[in-house]
């Protein structure tokens, strides 16, 4: 089982076998099943109490309106000025909590449409006082393309994103060279990916995925030990314990 499920590309409900993106419905145009990338699946699930008051209280503070123009990210930090690592798909919030807690000066501008995970890190945010935390609750890709300016981002992170497991499901994976060079594209030199995952083949893809893009070289001799700044999850620890891999990848924006 993937750890979480936060992070996939997403095509239409019934469409199981995926359209190419030259699909067409046999009269030129494109097939009305098909969608551009995306970078999460909606999955459902209650907001309890504590995070509906987090939003109602913290959300005013530390939530990004989505708006297709550039973003001052200094100013969307209060004025903190420093590093911005973006995360892809925080899930719950727990890891990127942490991450925010053990790197204070880097500020992390974080995407997730899950609405309750978005409540759990608000609440995160509140218990733990991080003021270097900040969320858009919108798909990273137009985030990418519309707000965030290219060469401006010290990192990405991308943890446990879907791994779409089935064989002709693979193309809804979010790690893709379209979607990998856009990355890069954003990085300032120097600036890394960092990508983790609890599936072999899909780690598999990533490597081949990110040491073809000519923009990133990889930091290890294929797969990187796990970064002293990302937290062991329960889930990750519980499949440790039953003899499962974890495979982290880092690779480098080239100057």
């Amino acid at each position: 089982m993937n750890l979480s499920d936060t992070v996939s590309n997403e095509l239409p409900p019934g469409n199981d076998e995926g359209t190419d993106d030259g699909a067409s419905d046999g009269a030129g145009k494109p097939h009305p099943l098909h969608r551009r990338l995306k970078s999460f699946v909606k999955r459902g699930g209650r907001t309890t109490e504590g995070q509906a008051r987090a939003f109602s209280e913290l959300g005013p503070l530390y939530l990004v309106p989505y708006k297709p123009e550039p973003l001052d990210l200094t100013a969307a930090f209060g004025g903190r000025a420093g590093p911005t690592v973006l995360e892809i798909g925080f899930g719950m919030g727990e890891a990127t909590a942490h991450i925010a807690t053990v790197l204070p000066d880097t500020n992390f501008f974080c995407c997730e449409v899950h609405e309750p995970g978005v409540g759990a890190l608000l609440k995160r945010i509140g218990e733990q006082s991080l003021s270097n935390i900040r969320i858009c609750a919108h798909d990273a890709v137009d985030v990418l393309d519309h707000m965030l300016q290219p060469g401006t981002l010290a990192g990405v992170h991308v943890f446990f994103p879907d791994p779409w497991h089935k064989k002709r499901h693979n193309k809804r994976r979010l790690i893709q060279p379209g979607f990998v060079t856009k990355l890069a594209q954003h990085l300032r030199p120097g600036g890394y990916i960092h990508c983790a995952t609890d599936w072999q083949p899909y780690a598999e893809q990533m490597l081949e995925v990110l040491s073809g893009e000519p923009m990133l070289h990889n930091t290890a001799e294929g797969y990187a030990p796990k970064p002293e700044y990302r937290p062991l999850t329960k889930f990750e620890n519980r499949g440790i314990k039953l003899g499962h891999g974890v495979w982290d990848l880092v690779f480098e924006r080239t100057a």
